[in-house]
């Protein structure tokens, strides 16, 4: 396939994608996918021709969709990164630490990557500093400098920087953090998670008080102190009890910012580390700019994603249905590709290459699927999608890592590989028989296989095609994406599936019996689609629950209930109001709000 599904195709891989130097000047996508293979088959030896064409059959007509670094960057001259994402470091919390901290963060967005920021080392405000003789501003204050960094070194072109920021739910600048971005045109290039523990929950139901602490070194002797687990340290230390607030009151501001700004969103990070397959040897406390990846220090995204809609057979009739086998054989594929990128990316720092090589993390997930139920007659949110998913994602995972198995026969298992422990790791324990047998025989190649991102951008490049596992957002609706001069263009688009229905005879107009869009749906449905696929995906998943303007607050707050108890790591809302802008304009159905994470806001 030489053309475009849409014009909007076209633009982002003129914009992002396509290649051009003085050597290089590609003039079909066609041939930035065989730049692409042809670059990650590169280290297969002699078997490399081979490999380049197994790569560039999945990536033609948009069946395997690889993040947007690998296409960009994979094959070319340029001193970029294949990594989409990175977790920086932990910031020492000291001058000289804060400023490293920012200089590694500089490099690595200037090589195109996003990153995530836990920033709950750094004593909160008021803080006496006694080697100074000052007073801290607080951790807030501090990423104010990341945001300004990060829009100077991405400040023009059709990309723009994206960072999370993470803060303890127990850290004493907490209430500052969840309304820091309640100004106009306060930290716009910041996601903002907070780091929710099982602890907090339980004194949220029950009504407790909850302690804010930091840890009593940077204090003097005295005063009230409790042993925490804090990022950045080996073990349990002990904290100072800066103050007592009510833990239901806290949980309300979080939730009422959320209502009202979008912002921030809520991470679960007690459930993120107990299923984390390194569990042995990493304390997760950030995320990826989107939350599809938790990662530790220096941890990076591999992603890529599969296209669903490319696997249905016979749509829009009694006889749809997915082609298994090809989707199958596009699982296995993906896998080695994206393991193959770890081994020819470029690395901002030496830290990301040590902690990629060592795990060998990907996220392989899927896009489309929205879509694709409803070229099946599904309507999302029904009890047999929901069937559905979960079944079509446990295969997957299945099938990811079986390959992964046999790539640890083939080329050993990943550095960090730690057999038992592995083994007894909970998602590890969830597997399948043969595959843990496999693993206990060979090892596995990469510690981690699935995520789900949200997209935006590659899902654009292949014909609008719903994101990630979103519902549609309306049948058709106008979208600005950036021009390479950094300005908005606004494109009218016609959602995936709808647009491939009204090409069969006779459906110029209406919608297929199962089209459903975001703002016709019960907020409880984005929140089980997203629980359906939870238990095969063992990095996350970057959902947006679009909530409709006029939801009651009462109602919006069972949301994250919801979400903690079907088991989700984490929780993202969006309810559009005047407070918050919007990238996305419906023209016919649908809601107003931001599609989860637009392009404009992730590291595509």
């Amino acid at each position: 396939m030489s053309g475009f599904p849409a014009e909007i195709s076209r633009h982002v891989w003129e914009t992002k994608y396509r290649y051009t130097d003085d050597d290089a000047h590609e003039q079909t996508i066609v041939e930035t996918w065989r730049r692409v293979a042809r670059a990650l088959a590169a280290i297969e030896g002699e078997n490399a021709p081979a490999w380049a064409e197994r790569f560039f059959s999945i990536l033609k007509d948009f069946k395997f969709l690889p993040g947007g670094r690998i296409h960009a960057g994979a094959g070319t001259t340029r001193n970029v990164t294949l990594f989409n994402c990175f977790v920086m470091g932990p910031i020492d919390d000291s001058i000289p630490g804060i400023f490293r901290a920012l200089q590694e963060a500089a490099l690595t967005m200037q090589q195109g990557g996003g990153i995530g920021v836990d920033f709950s080392t750094l004593r909160p405000r008021g803080t006496f500093a006694k080697g100074a003789g000052t007073i801290a501003s607080g951790a807030v204050s501090f990423m104010h400098i990341w945001d300004a960094m990060c829009g100077t070194i991405l400040s023009t072109g059709a990309r723009r920087g994206a960072m999370m920021a993470t803060l303890r739910c127990d850290h004493p600048d907490i209430e500052e953090f969840v309304a820091a971005k309640q100004h106009t045109g306060q930290l716009r290039r910041f996601n903002l998670s907070v780091l929710v523990s099982d602890a907090f929950m339980a004194a949220v139901r029950s009504d407790d008080k909850w302690p804010l602490v930091f840890p009593a070194r940077a204090f003097g002797r005295g005063g009230e102190t409790i042993e925490r687990n804090w990022p950045g340290e080996a073990g349990p230390v002990p904290c100072r009890v800066i103050r007592q607030v009510s833990a239901r009151r806290l949980w309300e501001q979080i939730l009422r910012a959320t209502y009202d700004f979008s912002e921030p969103g809520v991470l679960f990070i007690d459930r993120i580390n107990r299923l984390n397959n390194l569990w042995y040897r990493e304390q997760i406390t950030a995320t990826n700019p989107c939350g599809e990846i938790p990662l530790p220090a220096y941890g990076a995204c591999d992603l890529g994603s599969l296209n669903l809609t490319r696997f249905v057979r016979s749509p829009f009739t009694d006889e749809a249905q997915i082609d298994f086998e090809d989707l199958n054989h596009a699982t296995q594929t993906a896998v080695r590709f994206l393991d193959n990128v770890i081994d020819i990316s470029r690395f901002p720092l030496p830290q990301q290459m040590e902690s990629a090589e060592g795990s060998r993390r990907i996220g392989l997930g899927v896009t489309g699927l929205a879509d694709t139920m409803v070229m099946l007659g599904l309507q999302y949110g029904g009890e047999r999608s929901l069937n559905f998913a979960c079944n079509i994602m446990r295969r997957i995972c299945h099938t990811a890592y079986r390959a992964s198995v046999s790539l640890a026969a083939e080329k050993s298992a990943f550095r960090y590989f730690d057999r038992d422990r592995y083994l007894d790791g909970a998602f590890i324990r969830g597997l399948p028989n043969d595959i843990r047998d496999g693993i206990a025989q060979t090892g596995i190649r990469n510690s981690h296989l699935l995520a789900i991102a949200p997209t935006g951008t590659i899902s654009l490049l292949a014909g609008n095609i719903s994101s990630g596992l979103e519902p549609i957002f309306a049948a058709s609706h106008i979208r600005n994406v950036l021009n390479q001069d950094g300005k908005p263009r606004p494109f009218t688009l016609t959602d995936y599936a709808l647009a491939l229905w009204r090409r069969l005879p006779g459906r110029l107009a209406g919608t297929p019996s199962a089209f459903v869009t975001a703002g016709e749906l019960p907020i409880s449905a984005h929140v089980k689609m997203q629980a359906a696929l939870q238990p095969f995906v063992d990095n996350s998943i970057s959902k947006t629950i679009n909530v409709p303007q006029d939801t009651p607050f009462d109602e919006f707050r069972k949301t994250y209930d919801l979400a903690y108890d079907l088991g989700l790591k984490g929780c993202t809302t969006f309810r559009s109001n005047p407070s918050v802008g919007a990238v996305l304009t419906a023209q016919d159905g649908g809601d107003d709000a931001l599609h989860c994470c637009a392009a404009e806001r992730e590291a595509d």
